[in-house]
């Protein structure tokens, strides 16, 4: 699969997956079912969107999507064993870059995701456990994307901790290239190069 195809359904599972998970007394599946039905007309309704504005659509994963991610557990989890070891000072600054640098790199991509639509498959998991997966397809031109995506119900609500596209986990995706950085420049210069890439993304 390549990197276009991936940003696509990354963006297009943040756009439905993510801010589906709001309400604690439906079943995840059945708001991820519900809500991407939601922000797919918005997408097909807003021609700033289909234009490729970034601005708006960043406004909207900010608005709509982002307050639904348990940022905390997913960049622990990417930053790896290295995270106990970080300030909270640190902690804080590494959780804006990594949630900034998901938003600039996937965002764009809610553009193509007009012409695609999400199949959910049956859960596997018991809708009452703390945690699930939800499987879907995103299916549109070329062959079904799989997607998997993980949930932990926090504080009576659903929240997306991590997210599987095409067989690869973004917060592995992130792991070994963060343990890089780290092991070369440590904790701050991470934040200093994940900063970097956020200017540079923007710029673009």
């Amino acid at each position: 699969m390549n990197v276009r195809t991936f940003a696509i359904a990354a963006a297009f599972v943040v756009g439905t997956a993510t801010a589906s998970v709001a309400m604690g007394d439906e079943a995840p599946d059945a708001l991820v079912r519900r809500v991407s039905s939601d922000v797919l007309a918005t997408i097909k309704a807003d021609p700033s969107i289909q234009a490729g504005d970034v601005g708006r659509v960043v406004t909207l994963v900010n608005e709509k999507i982002l307050p639904f991610f348990d940022f905390e557990r997913m960049t622990a989890s990417a930053i790896g064993p290295r995270w106990k070891d970080a300030t909270p000072v640190q902690k804080q600054r590494l959780q804006e870059e990594f949630k900034t640098l998901l938003v600039r790199v996937y965002s764009g991509a809610l553009t193509q995701a007009r012409d695609r639509t999400i199949e959910l498959k049956p859960m596997r998991d018991a809708v009452t456990d703390p945690q699930v997966v939800v499987r879907a397809e995103v299916r549109g031109k070329g062959d079904p994307v799989e997607l998997d995506f993980r949930l932990a119900q926090a504080d009576a609500s659903w929240r997306i901790y991590d997210m599987n596209v095409g067989g690869v986990w973004l917060v592995d995706n992130y792991r070994s290239s963060f343990a890089q950085e780290i092991g070369s420049v440590g904790i701050d210069g991470l934040i200093a190069r994940l900063g970097e890439k956020n200017k540079a993304v923007g710029r673009n």
